[in-house]
């Protein structure tokens, strides 16, 4: 009796070690499959990283079509100096400082600064990160122009019904697009377990659509009462686009603004695994590029006297809209339908991705400026206004 009874637990042991064994063999498979993606913030890879995406992700192509248009040049000096906190700088020192790989200058609609350096180009694609929320902003513009939208106060489940019992049943498409869904999400990405992080971990290591997280997302608090700055808001603008378009955020973004402004190169949107786009950060292309998308914001949504995007909508969007809901004191800059408040007092602004990624758009001077980084050094508190200093200093330059 008693052999049978070792017999037996000793096949339980056999069995339950299998089992162990193969739930660690699909763990380590789920990490090397996804080891790129764990390390695509590794500060000793940020620029390589930022350049390679499509290496690091899935992603979708963004073609571009005939005629390409290409913007005049002609190569001037950067200013030597800008004033920052009472002081006077070097520019070169700032580019060198925070990193930056590219950076292009638009006046009057010609390139009157071109710089690269780290070993890119005019033809590397770069990563946009939140820049990519601006993006968004002008597909869900031209969706209601289309009349796909009929209004920015609808709420979202109207159009995407998925959403029903998540935080976003009943929010006001416009509160989405001003980051006050008031659905509670940790955008922290040095926190383990926050949303953020575990959205990504979800998706990739288990092979779920990212559109999925939103679908168990709570409310914290009445949506349009607090501005709380969360990717997953822009996540669900991209569901909204694909809803109601019936194409992907970068089949449309193909068809309404890289084939009509005449995009040089070919873009890609990351997605992940299912093909789905991560619409809060994927979006991947040239300087040269993203400098006609700020262009076409410049002109108030008209490219060579065709209205791509309603000048209704790119006021709207851009234009900080007073009261603002309250949000975190340390967001101190004003933020509309994704895009930043550069400066009020002259009207500029930005869309901005993390890492010091901008398309900085200056209506006064005419100028627009695009700058790609891979600056670990982001985070300071005054990283923007720095930024936002050397920007006017260099409007102010190609101005006079």
């Amino acid at each position: 009796m008693k052999s049978k009874q070792l017999s037996k637990k000793k096949i339980w042991w056999y069995s339950l070690s299998i089992v162990v064994a193969a739930i660690l063999l699909l763990l380590m498979w789920a990490v090397i499959r996804n080891w790129n993606i764990i390390n695509v913030l590794n500060k000793d890879k940020l620029s390589y990283n930022f350049q390679s995406m499509d290496n690091i992700f899935p992603s979708r192509a963004i073609e571009t079509s005939q005629p390409v248009f290409q913007f005049e040049t002609l190569q001037k000096e950067l200013p030597q100096t800008y004033t920052y906190k009472d002081q006077t700088l070097a520019i070169e020192d700032f580019l060198q400082r925070t990193k930056t790989n590219g950076l292009l200058v638009l006046k009057d609609d010609k390139i009157v600064k071109e710089f690269y350096q780290n070993g890119v180009n005019e033809q590397t694609r770069f990563t946009s990160w939140s820049v990519a929320k601006s993006f968004i902003s002008a597909l869900v513009g031209i969706a209601i122009d289309e009349g796909f939208i009929k209004n920015v106060n609808d709420p979202i489940t109207h159009y995407v019904p998925e959403l029903k019992g998540s935080g976003y049943d009943g929010v006001p498409i416009k509160d989405i697009l001003r980051m006050a869904s008031g659905v509670s999400f940790d955008e922290d990405y040095d926190a383990t377990f926050s949303d953020i992080n575990m959205m990504m971990y979800k998706t990739f290591l288990f092979d779920k659509s990212v559109n999925d997280y939103a679908l168990g997302l709570q409310s914290q608090r009445p949506s349009g009462t607090f501005q709380h700055y969360i990717s997953i808001d822009t996540q669900v603008l991209g569901m909204l686009i694909s809803k109601v378009t019936g194409n992907p955020p970068s089949q449309y973004l193909q068809e309404k603004i890289w084939g009509p402004l005449g995009m040089e190169s070919d873009a890609y949107w990351s997605t992940d695994r299912l093909g789905t786009e991560l619409s809060f950060m994927g979006l991947n292309a040239t300087i040269r590029d993203y400098a006609k998308f700020g262009s076409l914001y410049l002109h108030e949504g008209n490219w060579n006297g065709k209205q791509i995007i309603s000048k209704k909508w790119v006021q709207e969007s851009t234009q900080i809209e007073k009261p603002q809901p309250n949000h975190d004191p340390k967001g101190v800059l004003g933020y509309q339908y994704q895009w930043w408040e550069a400066d009020p007092a002259d009207g500029s602004y930005s869309a901005i991705g993390v890492y010091g990624q901008f398309i900085y758009v200056n209506p006064k001077a005419k100028v627009v400026i695009v700058k790609t980084s891979a600056d670990p050094d982001y985070g300071r508190d005054d990283y923007h206004d720095e930024n936002f200093a050397v920007f006017q200093s260099i409007a102010n330059h190609f101005s006079k």
